[in-house]
């Protein structure tokens, strides 16, 4: 059985985070590993306290997971200090991890800040770096990329800003792309064209890029998607699965997802990760 590791945050209401990604790995029937970088108390009405992991701690929990059960995959959600983020990428250089999947987590669906902005140029200058494939939303990439972004070629100017900064930071180092260049995944939920769609813009290490199309879902209920969708990712690429078609398989789960229409809580709800083993029992 493969193995994937996911490092990220605990949601405590259980729909996004560690949660989320070790269900969807359950889902893809992979074995799920987890290193935590912060507890939060949270529900699907926002975020009321974020709790940092030892830096320390978190590098023993990468570890003790590669010196035992090695994951065939790696995904990196939730970090929220610089400190942390270093000490994940020390680890995963220290134990040559492969196919990593970098989720650049800074808000909640909530709307809740979830990283410091300090972490954010240690997230480019470390971890990109490393990445297979990172997948930011579009105000993400609008941090990123230091620009706003309210157009379809926004999008992909944007994607090729944060390819430079990649490429800066990976030059001479440690980088499994081109020159440290991962895959750049601009996720389209929050929409900048037809309100109908959600599109999803891909930029490949190599430069090809691609829209990945696709309906927009009529659900509210998105809690933990980014996570979800970037777990689904890790999954395939252990799987074995080029970059460009685990990227479109991951795309295709997180619908079926959100389209099983799930609803729990009093605000954003959570996905049905196991939606494709059946409807949910009454």
């Amino acid at each position: 059985m493969k193995a994937v590791l996911t490092i990220a945050g605990s949601d405590s209401s259980g729909g996004a985070g560690i949660q989320a990604d070790l269900k969807t790995i359950i889902a893809h029937q992979l074995f799920g590993e987890s290193v935590i970088t912060a507890l939060t108390a949270q529900n699907t009405m926002g975020v009321t306290g974020v709790l940092d992991v030892d830096p320390a701690f978190v590098g023993q929990q990468i570890d003790a997971v590669f010196e035992d059960i090695r994951p065939d995959a790696v995904k990196v959600g939730m970090v929220s200090s610089p400190e942390i983020v270093a000490a994940i990428a020390e680890g995963l250089v220290r134990h040559r991890a492969e196919n990593i999947v970098v989720d650049p987590v800074m808000v909640a669906t909530s709307g809740s800040a979830l990283i410091a902005d300090a972490a954010v140029n240690a997230l480019v200058e470390r971890l990109f770096p490393l990445a297979s494939v990172i997948t930011p939303n579009i105000p993400e990439a609008e941090v990123l990329a230091g620009m706003g972004i309210t157009a379809p070629d926004d999008v992909a100017r944007a994607a090729d800003l944060i390819a430079e900064r990649c490429k800066a930071a990976g030059e001479g180092g440690a980088g499994s792309g081109d020159f440290g260049i991962p895959a750049i995944m601009i996720k389209g939920g929050h929409g900048v064209g037809d309100p109908d769609a959600a599109d999803d813009y891909l930029r490949l290490a190599h430069g090809e890029r691609v829209w990945l199309r696709g309906p927009r879902i009529a659900n509210e209920n998105t809690h933990g998607t980014g996570c979800s969708l970037s777990s689904a990712i890790a999954c395939r690429l252990a799987q074995g699965f080029a970059v460009d078609v685990a990227v479109r398989e991951a795309k295709a789960y997180v619908a079926g997802a959100l389209a099983a229409g799930l609803n729990l809580g009093r605000g954003s709800g959570p996905l049905n990760h196991m939606w494709q083993y059946g409807p949910v029992p009454c």
